[in-house]
């Protein structure tokens, strides 16, 4: 079972930047979608935003966009989230997970292969 390994969350102050990266090894990762999702204390896990194969194709939350920016680079078998303007409702566990070949929407439940996630916490 492949399993995805999430990195770069920290602590930052509101308005801060932090970049997460997804990798993952021994796969077909190029042909795999791949979407970050969070999950805030006493909330359900939600999708954050999604990458398509080709990484022509993305979709962002509405309460992220215009904020983060998903981004793939095959060679390194990474997807990377640049997340700027960050906010107190940015904070949760963010964790990274794979669809092979498209996905309809990006939705935790139709995406596997879940990592151990990132926790990201904003606050001053």
């Amino acid at each position: 079972q492949v399993q995805l390994v999430e990195s770069g969350g920290s602590l930052v102050q509101p308005g801060g930047s932090l970049r997460l990266s997804c990798t993952a090894s021994a796969f077909a990762w190029r042909l795999n979608a791949i979407g970050w999702f969070r999950q805030a204390p006493g909330k359900e896990r939600e999708g954050v935003s999604c990458i398509s194969t080709s990484g022509n194709a993305t979709h962002y939350s509405d309460s992220v966009k215009g904020r983060f920016t998903i981004s793939r680079e095959d060679d390194k078998n990474t997807v990377y989230l640049q997340m700027n303007s960050l906010k107190p409702d940015d904070t949760g566990v963010y964790y990274c997970a794979k669809k092979f070949l498209t996905y309809g929407r990006c939705d935790p439940d139709d995406f596997g292969s879940w990592g151990q996630g990132t926790q990201v916490t904003v606050s001053s």
